[in-house]
């Protein structure tokens, strides 16, 4: 691991994730989650400020252990349970049934087996239970996709591992039997600013 990757990416990606155009997004997609939660793709425990009252614990999971370190910190001020988990996505160490919701925000576009860590939730969550998301993934415009395509080889290193161009509802939908998915731009470089917004179940 490069020393970029290491000690510069996981603090760009707290400032970039923290931006105020995002904590509307936030607060929607945590508000869903209920009992025990799996948050996946934690990072540096930007939403836990947007847990309420229904929610009993969060299990937060996330490969970068500097993210982690961030995100212990927001834990010790949260008003709720937080354990925290270095581990990636593709693989979890929970048994099956053991959530009652998932969260992942701006996560999937920087998992290298997404439809892996798909299945794993899908694994972990309870009969019935929902995954609740927004991720950014490819725009329905043509040539804002094609833009998506061309950067996306140039951008990946330099931002952790992230797709611009994965087609995020198809992704979900080929995991769970029950989707719900709004996307729409919000401000900001059209590249980067078209999300998917949704639930999922089985």
């Amino acid at each position: 691991m490069s020393l970029y990757q290491r000690f510069f990416l996981p603090r760009l990606i707290h400032l970039a994730m923290k931006h105020k155009l995002l904590r509307e997004r936030r607060a929607k997609v945590v508000g869903g989650a209920h009992g025990e939660v799996l948050e996946i793709g934690i990072g540096s425990g930007l939403n836990l400020p947007f847990y309420g009252e229904a929610v009993r614990q969060v299990v937060g999971v996330d490969p970068s252990a500097e993210l982690l370190a961030m995100a212990r910190r927001n834990a010790a001020r949260a008003a709720l349970p937080v354990e925290l988990v270095c581990r990636s996505a593709e693989r979890l160490p929970f048994r099956d049934a053991s959530f009652d919701s998932a969260v992942m925000t701006w996560t999937l576009c920087s998992i290298a087996d997404p439809a892996a860590a798909l299945r794993e939730i899908r694994r972990v969550l309870k009969p019935g239970a929902a995954l609740f998301f927004v991720e950014h993934g490819l725009s329905c415009e043509p040539r804002v996709a094609a833009w998506q395509r061309r950067l996306t080889p140039l951008w990946r290193p330099l931002a952790g591992g992230c797709h611009l161009d994965r087609r995020i509802g198809a992704l979900v939908g080929a995991a769970f039997a029950h989707v719900h998915v709004d996307a729409f731009y919000i401000d900001g470089p059209r590249f980067l600013t078209y999300l998917y917004e949704g639930r999922a179940s089985n």
